[in-house]
């Protein structure tokens, strides 16, 4: 699914009501409509809703669904807010409509009269449609004022299509206090790239998708670097096994992980990279971790390092269809000495995580030696160590596809919406998982996952944005099955064959 500037949301608008064809008024109704059955399905009619309008066509949606919630027989207030003498056509003539309607109080605010949200019922709904994706500074005057009385009101906030004053994609922090602050936002047939980073949740809430019906060859004629990955985009990807495939076809990993006391790291990564259909595993480990290999993952191969506590030499890699690096290693010298020649002889693109990414910020140099196609899948203090940047949010994308396309590599950068960047410039948004992945061994798993895929000649791209979505799915299962609170990452790996019958269904 693509992610669209404002301007490209505008044009397939303006396709939508060519081609369909339909009136532009007539589209705003069937936005409203949506939003309105989402709404109802939602808060009970004790619920009292309060409807701050702009004078464009988000307030004109705001005024159609002020029209259709008195319609079903809520009690609905319309607060107007004056802050130009233009009004777009489609809110006039919703206006108009609203007026007919003796139930519904319309209220106007402007510099003499402003909403002080003194008398608000605790149990009342405000609904922001007072500016769309369409502003280009931030706000100011009384209407920031009316923003704030809004932001310090304890009920749910309910934003139609984007918070007004949040931009579609880049936002400062320091202009926070003049953007409405959400519980919830209906966007309109599409995500927002503002949506994906952290830094916006206390604006954007959570936020759903709200189809309209917009025409899909003009959405298909815009052009995006942003996606955001959906179940089709990850069913069209699965391949479905030969019934001649055998072991031997499916591909084998070698997966370097684990140091003394940190030998978990390595069975999950392993036991993962099986669980995503490696025909094959070997794991590199520390002689003190043998035993644990041979006993916790039977289905794989163990190589036992000659030394006890850490990795210091890497085999023979002409069998190996993937390679990873990184869960558990630990920082030794000799583990470091170790990582850069396989950094200098791989054959076939490198999967690195955590230690591995550690190390590699301490040798920069190496960066440019790392093969091309290779994987990183930092955390975000990962990350901005190997980069040195303390940037987040936008910033930090900006500087995340920069740096795949300089390298040619790809970075998962995870988090809530973990973020994709391709040699390309393309990036990829995941749309699954849930805050109870926040535990150890998580990340050691989507290694495992990413790895796995890539020995069945799943090229690096596909690879990141199937296991990226299967891992969070299958997070999603355990979360149904034990609560987020209750999740370990032995639970996403059990779940992974669930997920990809989910997909695959």
């Amino acid at each position: 699914m693509k992610i669209l500037s404002a301007k490209q949301v505008k044009a397939v608008d303006a396709y939508t009501i060519a081609e369909e064809p339909i009136a532009s008024i007539d589209l705003m109704e069937r936005a409203s409509i949506a939003c309105f059955k989402w709404l109802i399905e939602r808060y009970a009619k004790n619920r009292p809703f309060i409807i701050f309008c702009g004078l464009g066509n988000n307030g004109g949606d705001g005024l159609a669904i002020t029209r259709l919630l008195s319609e079903k027989g809520y009690y609905v207030e319309a607060h107007i807010i004056e802050y130009s003498e233009n009004q777009s056509k489609d809110f006039q003539t919703n206006l108009a409509r609203l007026k007919r309607l003796k139930s519904v109080s319309i209220v106007y605010n402007n510099e003499k009269r402003m909403w002080d949200g003194i008398l608000i019922p605790k149990e009342s709904v405000i609904i922001d449609a007072i500016f769309g994706s369409g502003i280009s500074r931030p706000i100011d005057g009384f209407t920031r004022e009316i923003i704030d009385t809004i932001n310090h009101c304890t009920v749910d906030v309910v934003a139609i299509d984007i918070p007004s004053g949040m931009f579609v994609e880049g936002n400062d922090s320091k202009y926070f206090k003049g953007m409405v602050h959400a519980n919830w936002t209906l966007s309109l047939q599409l995500p927002k790239l503002a949506f994906m980073f952290s830094d916006n949740t206390a604006i954007v809430g959570n936020w759903v998708l709200i189809p309209i019906g917009l025409h899909e060859a003009g959405i298909t004629a815009q052009k995006s670097s942003y996606h955001f990955i959906t179940g089709e985009d990850a069913k069209s990807l699965l391949r479905v096994r030969n019934k001649f495939d055998h072991k031997g076809k499916l591909g084998h990993t070698l997966m370097i992980a684990g140091s003394k006391g940190m030998m978990g790291a390595a069975m999950l990564a392993t036991k993962a990279c099986l669980r995503a259909g490696a025909g094959l595993v070997t794991a590199l480990v520390p002689s003190i971790g043998y035993g644990i290999m041979q006993t916790a993952v039977p289905e794989s191969m163990a190589l036992a390092d000659s030394d006890k506590d850490c990795i210091t030499k890497i085999p023979a890699l002409d069998k190996y269809a993937s390679i990873a690096i990184g869960p558990g290693i630990g920082d030794d010298q000799k583990t470091e000495r170790a990582l850069k020649h396989l950094i200098q002889n791989t054959r076939v693109p490198l999967v690195l995580d955590a230690d591995a990414i550690n190390i590699i910020s301490r040798n920069k140099t190496w960066i440019s030696f790392v093969p091309q196609n290779s994987i990183y899948t930092p955390h975000p203090g990962e990350f901005t160590r190997l980069i040195d940047w303390n940037e987040t949010g936008y910033d930090l994308l900006k500087a995340q596809v920069d740096f795949s396309k300089k390298h040619g590599v790809y970075v998962v950068l995870k988090g809530m919406h973990t973020s994709i960047s391709c040699p390309d410039g393309t990036c990829y948004f995941n749309s699954t998982g849930n805050p109870g992945m926040a535990t150890g061994g998580s990340g050691d798993v989507l290694t495992g996952v990413i790895a796995g895929l890539m020995s069945q000649q799943y090229d690096s791209r596909d690879a990141c944005i199937l296991g990226v979505y299967l891992h969070g799915l299958s997070g999603d299962i355990s979360a149904e099955q034990r609560g987020q609170e209750s999740i370990i990452a032995s639970d996403i790996i059990e779940n992974l064959g669930k997920a990809f019958q989910e997909i695959s269904n």
